[in-house]
């Protein structure tokens, strides 16, 4: 009979203070202390893993965690702080880093669809908002691009980040006024272009024009101008701007799209009708 013991690492647990624990092995990454102080901000207990150390003649050399230690040591104000390690006493030094190279080799890092069904599990309230406006509109988040659905999760978490609530809606509510609910209207590039235009013109852009220029313009269409233009959402964004502007007595300015960009000022009172539009060329 197989032996399925041969299946356990042999460790030990054991609960050592911080100070008692050594970080400084070649084959480790600088401990970074923006990543430090961030984790502070959103401690939980419930989330801190044992530390992995190698014990070398008598000394605790951490392999993985180090980050863990800091975080608890900074937190605790104390590096008497006893902390969970995950103890291997027959490790030489190349093991060691061999074991920390290879770590997340074969660990799969969970989607965006997945933390945010978890959090929506959990009771989280930016989740639950984030998924209950989506489906006032008739519309689902999920993993699969199909009719109804929205998959650009991390986009909407952004726009509700950077933005809040209401502009969410207010993306949601004139893509799908726009578009019809054409699936491919509701990529990230293109919830979050439209969040830029929003955000950069305020009530200077308007809802009924954009609807009617736009409207006119299929998403692949939409998509190629983009492309041609730069990439990722500003890219979108710029080739909403020129459909949008086209045949206009008043056009947006397009410096306003950049000034908002950098957090500059934008001065909406200007009406000398000057545009700096780049040229471009579109069928009339």
């Amino acid at each position: 009979m197989e032996d399925l013991n041969a299946f356990v690492p042999r460790v030990h647990f054991e609960l050592v203070p911080i100070k008692d624990l050594v970080s400084n092995q070649e084959y480790q990454r600088n401990l970074s202390m923006v990543h430090v102080k961030k984790a502070v901000e959103n401690f939980d207990l419930n989330q801190v893993n044992p530390i992995k150390v190698s014990r070398r003649n008598g000394v605790n050399y951490v392999f993985n965690g180090q980050h863990t230690a800091e975080i608890i040591a900074m937190v605790s104000g104390s590096r008497e702080t006893p902390v969970w390690c995950m103890i291997y006493d027959e490790l030489e030094y190349a093991e060691e880093a061999d074991i920390f190279a290879n770590q997340m080799k074969n660990v799969k890092a969970l989607l965006p669809i997945e933390i945010f069904n978890a959090n929506c599990e959990a009771g989280n309230s930016k989740s639950l908002m984030i998924k209950g406006l989506v489906e006032s509109y008739g519309l689902k988040i999920a993993a699969a691009s199909t009719p109804g659905c929205i998959t650009a999760v991390s986009a909407l978490e952004r726009i509700y980040d950077k933005y809040g609530y209401g502009m969410l809606d207010h993306v949601l509510k004139l893509i799908i006024a726009t578009w019809e609910g054409e699936q491919k209207s509701f990529s990230a590039n293109m919830l979050n272009g439209v969040a830029r235009l929003l955000y950069a013109y305020g009530d200077n852009l308007k809802d009924e024009i954009f609807k009617e220029k736009l409207g006119e313009v299929s998403v692949k269409e939409l998509s190629r101008t983009a492309k041609e233009r730069r990439a990722g959402s500003l890219g979108y964004a710029e080739a909403m701007l020129i459909y949008y502007n086209k045949k206009m007595k008043g056009p947006l300015h397009w410096n306003t799209l950049y000034a908002n960009k950098l957090g500059q000022n934008v001065n909406y009172s200007d009406s000398d009708g000057q545009n700096d539009m780049p040229e471009v060329s579109l069928t009339e």
